[in-house]
């Protein structure tokens, strides 16, 4: 049975988490700023600027969604606090114990959540995502392993409330995808999804070769901060290459008969944005400029970085050595620690280097 002495812990724990969450939150600056956004709504001329008015609408509702979310759980800390403070006058039941643990740990789980979002006070973290997978070494090996990907953060997406839209996609020469850049929507959409960007690694029996042989592929991902507008930003005509070209895949008589699709060059740093999902060209233009701009900031957020000693290199190549994190499907075999003589078959976790300065020694399948 439970005890009320280890219920009381894990309230006193969880007390203090959501006083670090308030904390990190900053709830008299968000109070602040919700009061500015109000005092700015009521001005008649606001919604005479269609995008002005919807960025304002949109940063109350995010406050309004933090307060309400920082609110209830206080209530249900309070609740579980008085209802603990009851068993101990009128003597603690197993029923009653056992859901008073349930509800705890349900709260912990949420103020995890919370405590997880007051972490994302970065200057973009509450802005939409832009993610581009590339594949990489291992030919139509990677183009299928850029799929399952686009397939696992559609998934996540879906599993935290977000919505995905796609914005440029190439098909595999034989199975797979190429390179897709698709939109996350959601708030903090990117501050979730920025340490995603690097190479993934896969490591596999692969459905492609006769033979079953093992094979290694290699993916990259971008992830860039959905920004239409930055005064930082200054796009220039003659800065500028644009070029339309025919849509490939799927899409109608009028998407692949025209040059819908739109390719945008800043000439100065190469760096180069394009799109072809929408059904005309101003359309994918409009999209285009949206994700180039979103590139140069990500590309200065980066340069930032490394001025400050943060971040050190560049996005490396896209084959073996460069990952920021291993994918081991097989061989699931067992792994020997030559300290302790003692087995593991968690490969996974020795090949992301979790395990790191242990020697070991890859036993052969039996």
């Amino acid at each position: 049975m439970i005890l009320i002495d280890e219920l009381k812990t894990k309230l006193k724990q969880a007390r203090k988490v959501f006083a670090d969450c308030l904390a990190a939150l900053n709830m008299d600056n968000i109070k602040k700023q919700l009061a500015v956004f109000v005092l700015v709504q009521e001005d008649p001329n606001l919604y005479k600027d269609a995008k002005k008015a919807q960025e304002v609408l949109s940063g109350a509702k995010h406050l309004e969604k933090q307060l309400d979310l920082v609110d209830g759980l206080n209530s249900k800390l309070e609740n579980q606090e008085e209802f603990l403070e009851l068993l101990e006058l009128e003597g603690p039941s197993e029923d009653l114990v056992n859901e008073l643990n349930s509800s705890i740990l349900q709260l912990q789980t949420e103020l995890d959540s919370l405590y997880i979002t007051s972490l994302l006070k970065g200057e973009y973290d509450n802005k939409n995502a832009i993610l581009s997978l590339h594949s990489g070494a291992g030919g139509t090996e990677a183009q299928d392993w850029v799929q399952m990907l686009y397939r696992m953060y559609k998934m996540y997406a879906g599993n935290n409330g977000f919505s995905v839209e796609e914005l440029d996609y190439l098909a595999g020469d034989e199975a797979g995808i190429k390179s897709v850049t698709f939109r996350v929507v959601g708030i903090n959409a990117y501050g979730y999804l920025k340490a995603e960007k690097g190479v993934h690694r896969l490591v596999r029996i692969s459905p492609f070769d006769s033979n079953a042989r093992r094979h290694t592929s290699f993916a990259s991902l971008e992830v860039m901060p959905e920004i239409e507008y930055d005064t930082n930003i200054v796009l220039k005509d003659d800065e500028l290459k644009i070029d339309t070209y025919r849509a490939g895949g799927a899409g109608g008589q009028h998407v692949n008969k025209t040059e819908s699709a739109v390719r945008i060059t800043h000439l100065p740093t190469g760096v180069v944005a394009q799109c072809q999902n929408e059904r005309s060209q101003v359309q994918n233009k409009e999209t285009a400029f949206k994700m180039l701009i979103s590139k140069l900031v990500e590309r200065r957020i980066c340069e930032n970085e490394k001025k400050a000693g943060v971040l050190s290199g560049e996005l490396k190549k896209i084959e073996w050595g460069s990952q920021i994190r291993s994918y081991v499907f097989q061989p699931y075999t067992m792994v020997k620690d030559h300290r302790t003589n003692a087995e593991n078959t968690d490969v996974s976790a020795v090949m992301n280097g979790k395990l790191d300065g242990f020697i070991f020694e890859y036993l052969k399948k039996a």
